[in-house]
């Protein structure tokens, strides 16, 4: 064997998101923040003021081409890992018992990080891809601006993040509900939002049409009975690579 082909150069060698990466900081010095990557993928995290020039850089540069915006998503960090029961004990009552709900924790979310809005990027003619998060720096109005001039597919996943979480994007052509009723009260996929709703809706046959009422449902939090171990990503299901120490490899 030589030694261009031996293990240790081989070992050597950068692996497609080392590459990228590289790439990522040629073209975008010093204005990205690189978050772990805890699922095989490169994620970056981008100042809001600086959204609009990145995204371009991304589409166009010769090395990146990430010329699709496979989806946009919103992300409430009120609270971000805390939960109102423990997930690694069970309950001798099981499902059929609710519990009285946690006090409200008074560690949420510092100023300006509660919001998010994250965008998938795929590079067609490279085939990478690399995500991209923002955060929004106004809780009360979160608002970031909008990518549709840069990537068009993006105009109603940007509806749909409005939607649900009550984000705003400036310069939108059309942003309006997408998925809710246009009478709703309130972004549903955020944190705070009553798990059963704010006002329900029934058909009225004394007066022939749908009506709104307050909500008639008395929410509870349930804690299941019996937690078992999640195997879904167990590498002898899923036939990913293991390494001599039993752990998935990159």
């Amino acid at each position: 064997m030589s030694a261009a082909t031996s293990p240790a150069a081989v070992a050597s060698e950068p692996t497609r998101l080392e590459i990228l990466g590289l790439a990522v900081a040629r073209a975008l010095p010093d204005q990205l923040r690189a978050v772990p990557n805890t699922c095989r993928e490169l994620t970056y995290e981008v100042a809001a003021d600086r959204l609009l020039d990145v995204a371009r850089v991304l589409r166009d540069a010769p090395e990146l081409k990430f010329e699709l915006c496979m989806d946009v998503c919103g992300v409430d960090y009120l609270e971000h890992g805390r939960a109102e029961w423990k997930t690694q004990d069970a309950t001798s009552s099981g499902f059929s018992r609710g519990v009285a709900p946690a006090t409200p924790s008074k560690d949420v979310a510092p100023a300006g990080r509660r919001f998010a809005v994250v965008y998938h990027l795929l590079s067609v003619s490279l085939n990478q891809r690399l995500r991209l998060r923002v955060f929004c720096a106004d809780e009360p109005e979160p608002m970031v601006d909008s990518v549709t001039g840069i990537w068009a597919g993006a105009d109603w996943f940007e509806r749909e993040t409005f939607d649900m979480f009550g984000i705003l994007f400036k310069g939108h052509p059309d942003l309006r509900r997408l998925l809710t009723d246009y009478g709703f009260i309130g972004h549903p996929f955020r944190k705070d939002f009553p798990l059963s709703g704010n006002v329900e809706v029934r058909y009225d046959p004394e007066k022939g049409r749908v009506v709104y009422q307050p909500v008639s449902i008395d929410p509870r939090v349930l804690v299941p009975k019996v937690i078992r171990h999640d195997n879904r990503y167990d590498p002898a299901l899923t036939n990913a690579p293991v390494a001599a120490d039993g752990k998935p490899s990159a």
